[in-house]
């Protein structure tokens, strides 16, 4: 018998819900759909998308829960590097689209599908993320990419849709909405352009919030593990925080970046809890590790983000990053005290017992209690020689 098997990235969005009824109507295919959870989706909105597949005739639907595991194998590497993308974006999507990749690519490969697909179009990432990561894992499965291969608009799709009796308005369909535990991504018009901004509309989470609230987030090993005195999983830590502070709007901002494939992109992104998170550990990590300790972890954890982004998650490289951010890390231990504001917040200050300014060598712009006026005369003079030097032979030679 014939193998028309195929595994559909399935998310219920417009794109992906296109796809089932091409694959299905103008491929003959058998359509099994999967959904990968990076915590994302609650177990609500999970069984509306399940009944959402089964609506539009796939055969079967998994769920494949994988939040925990993103948190291990990526998400707390990101935190650990303080990774935000040309100093904003904290890779929300990026990063999930490889783990979901993986396990997609791994599901199909146990299900004996003949195919696998995804709903990328041509001029973005994530066609790049998903095919790369199925070559690697999965290379005698064939993909498929219907939007990507039909250069179809979103308009077009809709249309599509109409004829095959699924009704989707455009207002619902005109913002790209993708949610997950480091973040939701939102694309739409103005995106596509340099100068427009979105709208209040586009975002998922209105402000709610207009009274400053204080919270304390408590940190163990780099990880964060509680908030406001109450102990919890990392995992559990970000969705509650993510949950506290999208009521006040915080995380929002318009990304622009180079994409893989060399053109400049633009997307908006709501993230509250990396947002808050980053800044705090980092905030934690001036006050607990070296100089030099900072400076290299600035650097490989911005590489770690670039490599992320681009697709190079297999790339030996990035195991290698990972244990020296996961060396740093020892001593990056407290509490970190941040206060949320509409649309913004502060980092008001830390509790550590490995904070580095208690230490019995002297307040910096008080006093010193380990060295004398004399001793840095003479480190100043020394210092100095290097630069007295250059400046003296090319003078001469000027």
């Amino acid at each position: 018998m014939k193998n028309n098997k195929v595994i559909l990235a399935f998310s219920g969005g417009l794109d992906t819900s296109f796809c089932v009824k091409y694959l299905k109507h103008e491929k003959n295919l058998d359509v099994h759909s999967a959904i990968v959870n990076t915590g994302g989706f609650s177990k609500k909105e999970l069984q509306e998308i399940e009944q959402k597949a089964y609506f539009l005739g796939v055969k079967t639907h998994k769920t494949l829960e994988q939040t925990e595991n993103y948190y291990q194998k990526i998400v707390k590497y990101l935190i650990f590097g303080n990774v935000l993308k040309n100093n904003s974006y904290p890779l929300s999507v990026s990063a999930e689209r490889i783990h979901q990749a993986i396990a997609l690519a791994t599901y199909a490969k146990e299900s004996g599908a003949k195919y696998i697909a995804h709903g990328s179009t041509g001029a973005g990432n994530d066609q790049v993320r998903f095919d790369l990561i199925f070559q690697l894992i999965a290379p005698e499965i064939e993909i498929l990419t219907p939007i990507r291969d039909l250069k179809l608009s979103r308009k077009e799709e809709i249309d599509f849709l109409a004829k095959h009796n699924v009704s989707i308005p455009w207002e619902k369909a005109q913002y790209s909405i993708n949610k997950g535990l480091w973040g939701t991504s939102v694309g739409g018009a103005e995106t596509l352009t340099s100068n427009l901004t979105l709208p209040e509309k586009a975002f998922p989470s209105p402000l709610l919030k207009t009274e400053n609230e204080k919270i304390i987030l408590h940190f163990e090993n780099g990880e964060i593990c509680g908030i406001n005195d109450e102990k919890m999983s990392a995992v559990k830590a970000i969705q509650t925080l993510e949950e506290i502070a999208n009521k006040f709007a915080i995380g929002r901002d318009i990304h622009v970046g180079d994409t893989i494939i060399g053109i400049k992109g633009r997307v908006g992104f709501e993230a509250a809890a990396a947002a808050i998170i980053i800044k705090a550990h980092h905030t934690l990590e001036k006050h607990t590790l070296s100089k030099w300790q900072l400076h290299w972890k600035e650097q490989l954890g911005s590489w770690y983000g670039m490599f992320i982004h681009d697709a190079q998650y297999f790339e030996p490289v990035m195991r290698s990053i990972e244990q020296f951010l996961e060396h740093t890390q020892k001593t990056v231990s407290g509490a970190v005290m941040v206060t949320l504001k509409p649309y913004h917040f502060t980092v008001d200050g830390i509790e550590s017992d490995f904070d580095l300014m208690k230490s019995d060598f002297g307040d910096y712009g008080e006093m010193n209690k380990n060295w004398r006026g004399e001793d840095v005369k003479g480190f100043t003079k020394i210092m100095a020689n290097s630069m007295k030097i250059y400046n003296n032979v090319n003078a001469q030679n000027s």
